[in-house]
């Protein structure tokens, strides 16, 4: 499954026995959630709107804590869906760590389909530097998501090896991630109406582990634009003690920038597909910085959601003897205000990212001294 599909509403409603809506019988596997996938109007036998929201919610919740497991081999787990992911591009390109001079230490906090039980929330750190003692950068990567009752959690060690510059004077990383990655579910199930004793549910809590292989491949010219190409798990390997295979993902981004007044205003286009060759999500983004310091925009992910997002970054250079050094803090916040048919029953998802990058340097003093018996 595509990384943010199974949240964005995908995956929720087709699962077990139950008859759709329109044919009136069973189909193997399919389940047609009728308070989703059908307008009000069109629904027979409406209930009271209050009675529909109590029972959207529930099945809601449910469907989400048994996204990855009802299809024998499941599909394996989600990767994480963020907003604003054009702030820190080597979070899902490990070909863009250490394209600058400076360690950036960056985190998000995603609080998905508020007000709906069960549904996402998901925090992720992602660290990359430039190093001393091989050519190239390193990156680490924690990822932990709650959706239901399923848990999942991810630990990624990268390295990205830097190309010598091409001609047009572009840089061009190339790099690998090797992955822990954990599942955990307990077995506190609620039986939706017709859906008891469905036997792809588990019965049982269950957990299980897994290894796995990112590729990325990134190049940049200066502040003029950029493009990459990711994949993630690679290996597709199985995980222990689950019958669930993670699935391997594609994601392509690109972004250009165009100054519009001198030095003062930036207008930054960004652009992230993401397909696992079944089903394809895209975020369009395009967000105005002013004077490196403000900067206010506006994400679309079609059929889900429109997100205006803004923050704040500040830069400090500071020389002090043989020391100096520079940092960069940044802040900023989006929401997601669903425009699916979700958008009934949750106001949207709200998000957050803070990003601390540095460079500290200290120059050697040459030490002089003069001979007397030459003076």
């Amino acid at each position: 499954m595509v990384a943010d599909l199974p949240k964005i509403g995908v995956s929720m409603f087709e699962f077990s026995n139950t008859p759709t809506a329109q044919s009136g019988h069973h189909r193997p596997g399919h389940w047609e959630n009728p308070y989703i996938s059908k307008p009000l109007r069109a629904r027979s036998g409406v209930q009271p709107a209050e009675n529909q929201r109590n029972k959207m919610i529930r099945n809601i919740s449910i469907c989400l804590a048994f996204v990855c497991l009802t299809v024998a081999p499941a599909l394996g787990q989600q990767d994480p869906q963020m907003t604003q992911w054009f702030n820190d591009l080597a979070a899902f390109n490990i070909g863009a760590a250490g394209e600058d001079d400076l360690t950036h230490v960056n985190a998000w906090y995603r609080n998905q389909w508020m007000g709906v039980n069960g549904a996402p929330v998901t925090t992720m750190i992602n660290a990359h530097s430039n190093v001393d003692f091989i050519p190239g950068a390193l990156g680490l990567q924690l990822y932990q998501d709650e959706i239901g009752q399923e848990s999942n959690t991810m630990v990624k060690l990268g390295y990205a090896y830097h190309l010598p510059t091409l001609a047009n004077g572009a840089h061009v990383g190339v790099g690998l991630n090797v992955s822990l990655f954990s599942k955990s579910f307990d077995a506190n199930w609620i039986a939706v109406d017709g859906v008891a004793n469905d036997p792809a549910i588990p019965t049982g809590n269950g957990s299980g582990t897994s290894t796995d292989v990112d590729f990325g491949v990134f190049m940049r010219k200066g502040n003029e634009y950029y493009a990459g190409l990711s994949m993630t798990h690679l290996a597709e390997v199985q995980m222990q003690s689950l019958n669930i295979v993670p699935t391997r993902h594609y994601y392509f981004m690109g972004g250009y920038n165009y100054p519009l007044s001198g030095d003062d205003l930036l207008l930054r286009s960004n652009v992230l597909a993401k397909t696992d060759l079944n089903a394809t999500a895209v975020d369009v983004n395009v967000n105005v910085l002013w004077q490196d310091l403000v900067w206010g925009g506006l994400t679309w992910r079609p059929g889900d959601a429109v997100a205006p997002s803004a923050g704040i970054q500040y830069s400090l250079s500071k020389k002090e003897g043989i020391t100096s050094s520079e940092q960069v803090f940044k802040l900023g916040a989006s929401f997601d205000v669903t425009t699916s048919e979700l958008s009934a029953y949750t106001p949207g998802t709200a998000e957050v990212f803070v990003s601390y990058a540095f460079k500290f340097i200290t120059t050697p003093v040459e030490n002089k001294y003069a001979n007397p018996r030459f003076l």
